[in-house]
């Protein structure tokens, strides 16, 4: 299938890469459905795109590549949406902001997505991170691209 978006133009999709957030995400809880879309200039950030609106693509990265030592802490309660079982594979991803001259991860609002049954949420951690933590060292190619 195709979708239309105004960051990349038409895309080409296959149903089975659609990822449904029945919950939305924080801002933009009408779009349940989205893709993730590896950026042509820099593998280490991604573009969550929103299939049904084509304005809306959210820079994303793993947080491990840049903070080795994030741990998810959350509540089952939170992920009892993600159907989770033992051999389900997941994947975590935080959203980028782009600052005035910097980059910045939300590691207190991470996407967790149940990579077998196609579905995320966004959840709250029940720890003490930040909800931006600059990217010093790597910002300066990360900012090209997002």
């Amino acid at each position: 299938m195709q979708i239309n978006t105004t960051r990349f133009g038409t895309v080409d999709v296959q149903a089975e890469d659609i990822l449904l957030f029945p919950l939305g995400i924080i801002g933009f809880e009408q779009c349940l459905q989205w893709v993730l879309l590896a950026d042509a200039s820099n593998d280490s950030l991604g573009w969550l795109q929103s299939v049904q609106d084509p304005q809306i693509a959210m820079p994303v990265v793993s947080p491990r590549r840049f903070a080795p030592d994030y741990r998810v802490k959350v509540s089952p309660a939170q992920l009892e949406l993600l159907e989770l079982g033992a051999e389900d594979e997941t994947f975590v991803l935080v959203v980028l902001a782009r600052n005035e001259d910097s980059l910045t991860m939300n590691l207190k609002a991470p996407l967790i997505v149940n990579l077998d049954k196609q579905v995320g949420r966004q959840v709250i951690t029940s720890d003490d991170q930040p909800l931006q933590r600059q990217l010093a060292e790597i910002s300066e190619p990360l900012r090209k691209s997002a």
